[in-house]
């Protein structure tokens, strides 16, 4: 964490609002706005202000968290239809999140992208509509989801987290090994990369 003295009273330490596109548009990584003193600390981590003046339309609809074990694997999910963008932060432990590029059009179609997300840094990653997303838990954690858009149980899609075709580099090395995965029933049965192009060519 990058913190700087503000000057204020008690000798507080700041960290400002930051926004960075990667190389998939629309996919920001963002550091929270972040305070500490002598009291304890203070985190910001959505300002429809703050992400309007750096450029970035978010309209809160629905928040929920997940708390997962270690091991645990929550991917990769989208919504085929109302399209769900998401602000997603580890509150607390460390997760390997993963975003993938399903736009059809997009120049950076099919391409993937890590971040680690740690709750004591305080960073997030805006993930945007059309993006297939999801994580991999390397210390127990809580996550929080800010979405754009309503949850319809009825538009709920994904592809299986280590599909051939995309050669996501999950770091299962720091969980033990890949047999120690944790997955549900359903993302079990998720389809595969191909699959999701027969049936829809992209999103």
């Amino acid at each position: 964490m990058n913190l700087q003295k503000n000057g204020s009273e008690g000798g507080a330490m700041v960290q400002q609002f930051s926004f960075k596109e990667t190389q998939i548009q629309g996919l920001f990584a963002i550091m929270s706005f972040h305070a500490e003193d002598l009291r304890g600390s203070f985190t910001k981590d959505y300002s429809k202000e703050a992400f309007k003046q750096n450029g970035i339309q978010h309209d809160l609809q629905e928040v929920f968290y997940t708390t997962s074990s270690k091991g645990v694997v929550r991917a990769l999910h989208f919504q085929r239809v109302k399209q769900q963008p998401k602000l997603v932060r580890c509150i607390s432990g460390h997760v390997y999140d993963v975003v993938v590029d399903l736009r059809k059009e997009s120049p950076t179609f099919k391409k993937w992208i890590g971040f680690d997300l740690k709750g004591n840094k305080y960073d997030e990653i805006l993930v945007p509509a059309g993006c297939a997303h999801g994580y991999l838990v390397l210390e127990k954690s809580v996550v929080s989801y800010k979405c754009a858009e309503n949850f319809y149980g009825e538009f709920d899609d994904g592809i299986l987290w280590d599909d051939k075709d995309l050669q996501i580099e999950w770091p299962v090395g720091k969980i033990g090994g890949i047999d120690n995965v944790i997955l549900s029933d359903k993302d079990k049965r998720l389809q595969s990369f191909g699959n999701f192009m027969k049936k829809y060519g992209g999103l």
